[in-house]
């Protein structure tokens, strides 16, 4: 039952949350909370010390701090900041946390890259009706980030340390 929850609960708010971003550009805070919630009920249960889980909420309350202000100076949204953090909770502090920002990162960075492209030409205009794309579409929109976190945070997270344990308990005999 805990390796379920451990595969499914971030990989499913990652899906989710690319999914409502691309549809609402947002990302509920629920999401979030379901993410720091769960990993407070199963970090424990997993045997991890309390000392590792106060590295993983700390990593969790830096990134709020730092996405915090990138938000407070208009350079990214509201729930792409606390998505960030949440997932960073899961990661903990080191090389999978590391992996996951520079990933979405690059990912993110394609993802604009892509959007600016598409918004400049015909087709944007034609399927600037159709729920999936018109946030690509709208040149006052901004980017759907979360689309790059969510595939980040799924790419990244099989080298997170609760992921890992699972994985251990799943292969041991």
């Amino acid at each position: 039952m805990l390796e379920a929850l451990i595969f499914v609960v971030l990989p499913f708010c990652m899906v989710y949350s690319a999914v409502s971003d691309t549809m609402s550009m947002t990302i509920a805070n629920r999401v979030p909370l379901l993410l720091l919630g769960v990993f407070l009920v199963v970090a424990p249960l997993t045997g991890m010390a309390w000392v590792d889980i106060g590295m993983h909420l700390a990593a969790g309350a830096l990134l709020l701090t730092v996405t915090f202000g990138l938000f407070a100076l208009g350079g990214m949204g509201g729930g792409d900041a606390k998505l960030i953090a949440a997932t960073g909770v899961w990661m903990g502090l080191g090389m999978p946390l590391m992996e996951y920002l520079f990933t979405s990162t690059i990912l993110g960075g394609v993802l604009t890259l892509a959007i600016l492209a598409f918004r400049s030409t015909a087709l944007s205009h034609v399927v600037g009706r159709n729920m999936f794309l018109r946030n690509f579409s709208q040149d006052a929109g901004g980017v759907p980030y979360g689309i790059a976190l969510g595939l980040g945070g799924l790419l990244t997270y099989p080298a997170s340390p609760l992921a890992l344990w699972a994985v251990g308990r799943l292969a041991a005999p």
